[in-house]
């Protein structure tokens, strides 16, 4: 199968999902090698595709819907909180886009998450566990941003209310 053709099948099948579609899932579907898609995938982002790599796999972000609201939250924590921070967030309706810190030489590094569910809270963790990476938050002391998404901003103001009470949000 020709790059450019591959390249398309990839793009289309992403669109088409829902949920993100793991590298060894798109490699078995097209008959190449996981590395053969992290290249494509990282081709298609050069030309300007709007793919995202997150912990359940690659992801084409539609646009929200119009009840939507977005907001940044400022957490501190060790990591031995991680679990109890995002858990918190879930729980009360929130779905967790991403996390960011601002770096003392390279500035903002921000990380794709989608976390929506204890399903993907658990994979995530899992994969944390296993790679033995460190939080991006261990670089700065704890401190760290997350932007998450609800239905309304009752929502998001129950979401601060409840990682202040546990002494989760930063302000």
């Amino acid at each position: 199968m020709e790059a450019k053709v591959r390249r398309d099948k990839i793009a289309g099948l992403l669109q088409q999902s829902k949920q993100p579609i793991t590298g060894t899932s798109l490699a078995k579907k097209l008959g190449v090698s996981r590395q053969v898609i992290v290249g494509d995938i990282a081709i298609l982002r050069a030309a300007g595709a709007d793919i995202y790599a997150t912990p359940q796999g690659y992801v084409i972000l539609q646009a929200a819907a119009p009840a939507t609201v977005r907001v940044k939250l400022a957490c501190r924590h060790d990591s031995k909180r991680m679990e109890e921070e995002l858990a918190t967030i879930i729980d009360n309706g929130g779905r967790v886009l991403d996390v960011s810190v601002e770096h003392p030489v390279y500035g903002e590094i921000k990380a794709t998450l989608m976390l929506s569910s204890r399903r993907d809270l658990a994979e995530f963790l899992q994969k944390s566990a296993e790679s033995g990476a460190a939080p991006l938050s261990l670089v700065t002391g704890g401190v760290h941003l997350h932007t998450v998404e609800a239905a309304s901003t009752e929502v998001l103001d129950k979401i601060a209310a409840e990682l202040k009470t546990l002494g989760i949000l930063f302000e």
